[in-house]
């Protein structure tokens, strides 16, 4: 492909190149480069690629494209933003893959997983559609799985998996879309048939800084979109609906302008069921996904099928055979006098939803076992703690992914937000060791949530993944106690 091809819609302020020169891939980190590569060198946020722009140079690199003029004599284009200008070259290299599908956006600060595997299988089963996801818990090409590292991988590896998709034959494509894609261009230089807002609560401050800086990297969502569903229960709602970007169809239980509302909620242990009113329309919804936060979910993934044109009533039937997410309240076997359930749940809101949702069914104790990441906000942790304890009989606070901190000072953290008294709680830092605490002290009824990890295997302690699969562990405890 010649330069001038992979340049294509590329904001460019200076040319020192041959654009006719033959370009044989696009690269971004200069350990990977080859020769013939266009070299994008992005500035990031531990290191700037324009210092590595000799390295790539030495490998071979027919020319760069970066911000700065380099000091070594080589062919360079200079542009404003070599982020954006990454996202546009890989879409140009790849032969722009997602115009050949209907892509599809889920944003927000929970729901997201949930709501994409749930739009999947909607698709599949009332179109008859082949389609990939991308996502947290991994990505797909209809059935076939490809591992994640990200939530919503970089814009170079996201057109990569379009291309991929729309050669295996995907008509469709679901994705998560995370607050740091959406400030980071990950998704610029395509358009998304739909999109879904789910909610926005506290997470990835030490990232955004304030509530506002994120609400407004998730506000670049909807100018990407054709059209978008809304959650109009959500305290950010009006937030967007003033910022505006693309036509929004609103959903939700309690707002009266919502254009789908669910009505006659009905919750229990292992799902719900509902009315979806749109219209003189009406649609009996269940899903065996427990909890009011399910609801919401469900009703994204119905706002969004009457946005792709699935009759309502098709869409509902749909969700009726769906399965629950892996990591999201997930019971774990045990013996029958009580229950273990993961769940992702790394946020204030997403705690206290789960919590919540479990005491709604629980026969007997609600135990809330829970820490927080480490190098991620630590303004939540105190109020993590303040939920944890107090919508839980009993909590087990204990380590998660402590990363380069030390596990001692997250959980210290974490306890200056606890206001009940310490017979309601106990530190346990090990958290293998917590898991056998927690699951030897159970009481006859008891609901223990292991609350974090969800679909994670590992725990991350300065940059090694070491195993740690709850399931696994809580299987091992129990052939070590049959009581158990």
């Amino acid at each position: 492909m010649k330069l001038r091809e992979l340049l294509r819609d590329i904001p460019v302020t200076a040319i020192h190149a041959n654009l006719d020169t033959e370009i044989g891939d696009v690269s971004y980190d200069s350990r990977s480069t080859k020769p013939g590569d266009l070299f994008v060198a992005v500035r990031g946020f531990e290191t700037d690629g324009h210092r590595y722009i000799p390295m790539a140079l030495e490998k071979g690199a027919a020319a760069v494209l970066c911000e700065d003029a380099p000091g070594e004599k080589a062919p360079y284009i200079l542009t404003g933003d070599s982020r954006l200008a990454l996202a546009v070259a890989s879409r140009n290299y790849f032969g722009d893959p997602a115009s050949r599908m209907a892509v599809i956006g889920v944003t927000g600060t929970n729901g997201k997983t949930t709501s994409t595997l749930l739009l999947k299988h909607v698709l599949e089963d009332t179109l008859g559609a082949k389609v990939g996801l991308i996502g947290t818990n991994g990505n797909l090409i209809g059935d076939r799985e490809i591992p994640s590292e990200r939530t919503t991988p970089e814009s170079y590896v996201l057109q990569k998996l379009f291309r991929e998709m729309a050669d295996e034959g995907c008509t469709h494509a679901v994705m998560e879309v995370s607050s740091h894609a959406l400030d980071q261009y990950r998704v610029a230089g395509f358009r998304f048939a739909a999109g879904v807002f789910t909610n926005l609560t506290q997470d990835h401050l030490d990232y955004h800084g304030t509530m506002e800086a994120y609400a407004a990297a998730k506000a670049r969502f909807f100018p990407l979109c054709a059209k978008a569903a809304l959650n109009l229960d959500d305290a950010w709602a009006g937030y967007y609906l003033d910022r505006g970007g693309c036509p929004m169809t609103g959903f939700g239980i309690a707002s009266p302008a919502a254009e789908l509302r669910g009505t006659d909620i009905r919750l229990f242990p292992d799902r719900v069921s509902f009315r979806a009113v749109r219209g003189g329309e009406t649609a009996e919804v269940n899903l065996g996904i427990p909890g009011r936060f399910s609801v919401y979910n469900a009703l994204g993934v119905l706002a969004c099928a009457g946005l792709l044109g699935i009759p309502q009533d098709r869409a509902a039937a749909s969700l009726a055979t769906a399965r629950g997410v892996r990591g999201r309240v997930e019971p774990v076997p045990t013996a029958p006098d009580y229950t273990v359930l993961i769940d992702y749940a790394h946020t204030p809101d997403a705690l206290e939803n789960v919590l919540r949702t479990v005491r709604e069914s629980a026969q007997g104790r609600v135990v809330a076992l829970f820490g927080c990441g480490g190098d991620r906000d630590r303004k939540k942790r105190p109020i993590m703690g303040k939920i944890g304890t107090e919508l839980s009989d009993f909590a087990v606070i204990t380590s998660d992914n402590p990363r380069t901190e030390d596990p001692g000072d997250i959980i210290r953290e974490i306890v200056a937000g606890v206001t009940v008294p310490e017979s309601r709680y106990a530190v346990i830092p090990d958290r293998r060791e917590a898991i056998a605490w927690a699951l030897e002290h159970h009481e006859p009824g008891d609901v223990i949530v292991l609350a974090g990890k969800g679909h994670e295997t590992y725990q991350e302690i300065n940059h090694v993944k070491y195993p740690m699969d709850e399931r696994e562990i809580v299987r091992k405890i129990r052939e070590r106690r049959k009581d158990l």
